[in-house]
């Protein structure tokens, strides 16, 4: 079966063997390859895109015509022992960029600076300098991390206050310098 998007001239053509694909599942993080999917083809039958079938899971993983993937693995990885909801915003900046919305990230990650602080006693309602400054003046911070905090404070300003797009790195630094502040705050003082 044969479906036609006449705005893009492309159709999709029915399930069977494409290419060999391997890639790390957006849906389940392993790694794996398929020759399972349905072809993108343009009206000449050139491929152009692809939905490839996950063999374990069975998810939909899309490869457009640039071969950038839906959904990519998210960046990072789970921290334990973090609290609710900083948890849920932290899994929330990770899922931004499995879908590409690296802008996104980058603002969740410099909404989780306020929440850590608020979430180790800093007053509600203080400006974002002043959260930086509590983490910084109360330890919260690794030897040598205030420059981490404050690459998220001027990168998070950037995208907040600035008419630009942020980039797939700067929403993998940002999240690695996240991750790891968590794990010092949280996962290593157990």
């Amino acid at each position: 079966m044969e479906r036609f998007f006449p705005e893009t001239q492309a159709t999709w053509v029915a399930l069977q063997d494409l290419p060999n694909k391997a890639f790390v599942c957006g849906y389940c993080t392993i790694s794996v390859s398929s020759i399972r999917g349905n072809k993108l083809a343009n009206t000449g039958s050139a491929q152009i895109g692809a939905v490839y079938i996950r063999p374990n899971c069975g998810g939909p993983v899309f490869f457009d015509a640039k071969r950038v993937q839906y959904p990519s693995p998210a960046l990072g990885a789970s921290v334990q022992h973090v609290p609710e909801p900083l948890n849920a915003l932290y899994d929330e900046a990770r899922r931004c960029t499995a879908q590409n919305c690296f802008t996104a990230a980058v603002l969740v990650c410099r909404k989780i600076l306020m929440h850590i602080a608020v979430e180790e006693s800093a007053e509600e309602g203080l400006n974002f300098l002043q959260y930086v400054n509590y983490l910084s003046d109360n330890g919260y911070l690794p030897p040598n991390g205030k420059h981490w905090v404050d690459h998220i404070r001027k990168k998070g300003n950037e995208a907040n206050h600035e008419i630009v797009l942020m980039s797939a790195t700067d929403a993998r630094l940002l999240l690695t310098f996240v991750e790891m502040l968590l794990r010092f705050v949280y996962e290593f003082q157990i």
